[in-house]
Parts: structure tokens; C-alpha cells; sequence
């Protein structure tokens, strides 16, 4: 069994995958067909169900369900309360679970407190849905979204800084970690001082904005 921890108040029933380092809080319940990465944490009143697919370094705040069809992948921040969907025209009445719709959560998205994700979409790697949204449509990597009905509102760094005033040559820099950004032709957001694919670094590069506060810790 992987070395995760568990309280005595959650539940975790079996056939379930969970990686090393993870924590599951009070009254969690891990359903069936699970597949959770390592490191997460999962808070109190937590639900994961049957065959969804969570990677590693995911936090998960109290109060959230993540139903059958949603994929999380690494890095990935639910705020507490926010609700994710499966049907988008459910019926007490009428069963779809053969039609439940997908849900992808890319790398590093964060969802915060209160938002509404309605099925069927994407949301790309590194954006940023404010509490409170209501987000129907696929969104773009490192997009900020915000209200109802959620609208893109700028460009949010992967450190989670609204990326403003850009140079001559249209490049954002981000306040905190000093990478850089660029818009390509496709209107997309890439960042110019790290793969697209990588993790953020533990520690951030000597010369960055808050590189001696961090080293003083």
C-alpha cells in the first residue's frame, strides 16, 4: 500500500490508486476506480468519484465533489465550495450515467472559492477562475476568469499574478518569479523562460523579485 494518510472519519473504498504523501481530511470519501497521484490533499467533506483521474500536487479545499468525468491533472487548486458538474441537462427522473460529460482540468488551473465549472469543458494549464465564476466554456492556458457568466479579464502568470503592461515587444514579466511571457500568433500565452511542460522549480532563481526574502526564511 502507498504511504498515504487517511483520518479515521474518511472512507476509501476499494480499487483505488493513491500515491505517496497524500493526505485525506475528515469525512473524505474515495470512491471506486480512483486514480489520485501523489502529494494531494484532499480537505474535510471531500468526495472523489467512481474512475476519476487526479495526478500529484493537487489541493483540494473543503466542501468540493469531483465527479465521475472530471480529470485533474498535477498542480491543479479546487477553492472551497466550488462546484464541478457531470450532465449539463440532468433529470431526477431520467438516467444518464452512460452520458456522463468530460471535464479536463489542466496543469496548474486553479478554481476558486464558490465557482461553478459546468461540464464538458477545458480549462487550460495555469488559468485562473475567480471565486464566484461561472465558467460554461473552454478557456485558454493562463487565462483569468471572471463572473457570471465567466469572461476572460487578462493573462495570469503561473506564480498567480495578473500579467500587466507589457514591453514594446508585447512580453509580460511576472511580478514575483521575473519570467517572462508572450502572446504567439495564434493569440495563445507562452511562457519564454519555461517549458510549457515543466514544473515550477521548488526554489526560485537567484535574482528574482523575492529571492532574498525566501533565502532568509
Amino acid at each position: 500500500m502507498s504511504d498515504y494518510f487517511k483520518h479515521e472519519s474518511a472512507f476509501i473504498d476499494e480499487d483505488v490508486v493513491i500515491g505517496s504523501g497524500t493526505k485525506i481530511w475528515h469525512f473524505a470519501h474515495i470512491c471506486s476506480g480512483a486514480r489520485i497521484g501523489e502529494n494531494c490533499i484532499f480537505g474535510q467533506n471531500t468526495m472523489v468519484a467512481n474512475d476519476v483521474q487526479i495526478g500529484s500536487n493537487v489541493k483540494v479545499q473543503n466542501n468540493v465533489a469531483i465527479y465521475t468525468g472530471t480529470t485533474c491533472e498535477d498542480d491543479v487548486f479546487l477553492g472551497p465550495s466550488c462546484v464541478l458538474t457531470n450532465v449539463t441537462n440532468p433529470r431526477s427522473q431520467v438516467k444518464r450515467h452512460s452520458l456522463y460529460e468530460e471535464t479536463i482540468i489542466r496543469r496548474g488551473t486553479t478554481v476558486g472559492a464558490n465557482a461553478t465549472i459546468v461540464c464538458g469543458i477545458t480549462l487550460g494549464r495555469y488559468s485562473f477562475v475567480a471565486a464566484g465564476a461561472v465558467v460554461a466554456k473552454s478557456v485558454p492556458d493562463y487565462a483569468f476568469i471572471m463572473g457570471v457568466p465567466g469572461r476572460q479579464h487578462g493573462w495570469m502568470s503561473r506564480h498567480g499574478h495578473i500579467l500587466k503592461n507589457p514591453n514594446k515587444e508585447g512580453v509580460f514579466t511576472c511580478p514575483e518569479s521575473q519570467y517572462r511571457y508572450q502572446e504567439n500568433e495564434e493569440g495563445e500565452l507562452r511562457c519564454l523562460d519555461l517549458s510549457e511542460e515543466s514544473a515550477l522549480p521548488d526554489v526560485l532563481a537567484k535574482g528574482t523579485l523575492y529571492y532574498d526574502e525566501l533565502k532568509s526564511e
